[in-house]
């Protein structure tokens, strides 16, 4: 194993170019859950899966491992006032947010540049993270330039 310190880590982990997403969830009180995710990536096509990583220290952390259902809203290049919005500790995210309910109750984000509405399939520990894979039930898609994030900052991918 390399030793490696924390900051290079990071430092190298951001050069991997990637996308951003808002996950969103209803608690069992009904309250809705969301937060901003880049470490999100497709499992596999049959059956439709896909991870995200969810750190231990996440404020939502809990509600998304106990929600049977989520969903993952991909962002377009206008939506970074959303990730950043998603991304704080705010409590007012859904009331400060424009959205919608979607199938099983789950908060959707209008605009985004996909929607996949998704089963708790499986979670997994990993290190100071909890990967959480979900059985994708539902998609919505749209065609417009995508938000990403690169070495600590939103970016544009262009459609």
């Amino acid at each position: 194993m390399i030793d490696t310190d924390t900051r290079a880590l990071r430092d190298a982990f951001g050069r991997f170019a990637t996308g951003v997403t808002v996950m969103t969830t209803r608690e069992a009180d009904g309250t809705p859950r969301g937060f901003t995710a880049n470490s999100f990536s497709s499992v596999s096509l049959d059956p439709p899966l896909v991870l995200v990583c969810i750190g231990d220290n996440a404020h939502s952390g809990p509600a998304f491992c106990a929600a049977p259902y989520f969903a993952v809203n991909i962002l377009t290049a206008e939506q970074e006032g959303i990730a950043r919005l998603f991304a704080s500790r705010s409590e007012h995210k859904f009331s400060d947010a424009d959205w919608h309910e979607g199938a099983h109750g789950i908060p959707l984000l209008p605009g985004a540049l996909a929607t996949l509405i998704c089963a708790q399939h499986q979670l997994v520990k990993a290190g100071d993270h909890v990967i959480l894979i979900g059985e994708v039930l539902e998609t919505q898609v749209t065609d417009a330039p995508a938000l990403g994030y690169h070495r600590g900052k939103f970016i544009t991918i262009p459609s």
